[in-house]
């Protein structure tokens, strides 16, 4: 702080203990390991002194920070435990860190400032130490690297995180970190990780693509393999992304056998839905539906139909869904089934109703004639009744008439006594005024109740008996 000094390039010792407590190759103790190998590991080397007091010059002329530092960490003379110490520390930021940043920075306030820094706002920040502090900052985001291991191999954050924590492992148990166990190690996780994920990836790309369920059925060879070629490439894209060196394209060739494995098994699978499918339409098409679209049909079509299942179940070869499929396609064909069975029972139906209004004609006309015929026998009833009642009739009139005319003959047979009597009577009173006169009373043998039907009277005096 304030300068870059021996006091503070013995500071950063701790470089010089990195080849003690770090391996570069496994299998290399007791060995020398170049500073380059270690170079290939290390990231870049950026030194900031902050509340620098000094100016930049040397010799008399300005120089930069960079050449402050370089100047900084030259060796020095003196062979002093200080001065040894100091050098060992430079030599090894020289080695262990090639490429070498340095920025100073001012203070950002005056001395009487910086008890209530937390308290001042940017404005109140000397200017130049804002200048200098963003020019760290561009410096910092224009050129940081990746993380990178041998051979340029780009470490993420993930990954980084489980390089360190496989070298804290190894530092609590007693050994010496090595930087390639651990990559090894850790691409062996994240390598299978990534093909686990590029693998499941796949199935699911080409799940959504090639749909081989069997509802939909089979699809063509040339679909197939183009969805195989496309859900391939993505994969081996997220492969590629979420890999790490993996060297000889070891897992990368693990994750297409895999995949052509699995590929092989969808064709497969395909080629038996494919199978499947043509035979139950085969089958199907053989069947005369048409035929048993009438009534009483239905029990001889599902007796046909039947008998197909059962020749599909027993043609070999179909493959592990047989049983899927051919309840897929029986879901499909039962509408058409529907179809036989309701035509079927419509046609019975009508049937039995024909025959139920023939039956009931018949029976109206049994009827109709029934009660015609009883309609003709009460008629004819009624025609005896009238006849019987016009005899009764007639008879009554003849009775009466006969009645009448006897009371008319008696009456006659009266009127004709009474006439008679009258005549009598009227002959009995001549014959008296006779017999008083004397004109007939000395005469023999007169009765004188006989009629006089000869006696007429000629004046007042005298009658004539004729």
């Amino acid at each position: 702080m304030g300068t870059i000094n021996s006091q503070a390039t013995v500071c950063n010792s701790y470089v010089t203990e990195l080849t003690d407590h770090i391996k570069v190759k496994s299998g290399s103790e007791g060995q020398d390991e170049t500073s380059s190998k270690y170079a290939r590991f290390f990231p870049s080397f950026v030194w900031v002194v902050r509340d620098f007091t000094l100016d930049l010059v040397s010799n008399g002329r300005k120089i930069t920070a960079d050449e402050y530092l370089e100047n900084s960490i030259k060796l020095k003379p003196g062979n002093s435990k200080h001065i040894a110490a100091s050098n060992d520390a430079s030599e090894c930021i020289k080695k262990f860190f090639p490429k070498r940043k340095c920025f100073v920075m001012y203070r950002p306030v005056s001395q009487n400032d910086l008890r209530i820094l937390d308290q001042l706002r940017d404005t109140d920040l000397d200017p130049g130490f804002i200048q200098q502090a963003t020019e760290f900052c561009k410096y910092i985001f224009d050129n940081s690297e990746k993380k990178t291991i041998s051979e340029g191999t780009p470490v993420t954050g993930k990954v980084l995180g489980k390089l360190a924590g496989t070298y804290v492992d190894a530092i609590r148990s007693g050994t010496i970190p090595c930087l390639e166990n651990a990559v090894l190690a850790v691409s062996q996780v994240e390598n299978a990780a990534a093909v686990e994920q590029s693998f499941a990836l796949y199935r699911q790309l080409l799940g959504e693509r090639a749909v081989l369920s069997v509802e939909t059925g089979a699809i063509t060879k040339q679909k197939l393999s183009a969805f195989h070629r496309a859900c391939l490439e993505e994969a081996l894209q997220h492969f590629k992304a979420h890999s790490f060196n993996d060297k000889e394209d070891k897992f990368q060739k693990d994750l297409k056998e895999r995949i052509m494995k699995e590929y092989d098994g969808k064709c497969s699978e395909n080629a038996a839905l494919s199978f499947c499918s043509t035979l139950l339409q085969r089958l199907w098409d053989s069947l005369d539906h048409a035929s048993y679209m009438r009534s009483g049909g239905y029990p001889s079509y599902r007796i046909q139909v039947d008998h197909i299942i059962q020749k599909y179940r027993a043609t070999p070869g179909k493959g592990s869904k047989a049983e899927q499929v051919l309840d897929a396609f029986m879901k499909v064909k039962e509408v058409q089934i529907k179809e036989v069975e309701m035509t079927d029972r419509v046609m019975t139906l009508l049937e039995n109703r024909l025959r139920e209004e023939k039956a009931r004609a018949q029976m109206e006309r049994y009827r109709a004639e029934r009660e015609e015929a009883e309609r003709e026998r009460q008629a004819m009833f009624k025609r005896l009744e009238e006849q019987e009642r016009a005899h009764k009739e007639r008879e009554k009139e003849m009775m009466e008439r006969m009645e009448r005319e006897q009371r008319e003959a008696e009456e006659e047979q009266e009127r004709a006594l009474e006439e008679q009597r009258a005549r009598f009577q009227e002959r009995h009173e001549a014959w008296e005024r006779l017999r008083e006169r004397g004109i007939v009373g000395g005469v023999v043998g007169v009765n004188p109740f006989f009629p006089l039907a000869g006696i007429r009277r000629e004046n007042e005096n005298e009658c004539v008996i004729s």
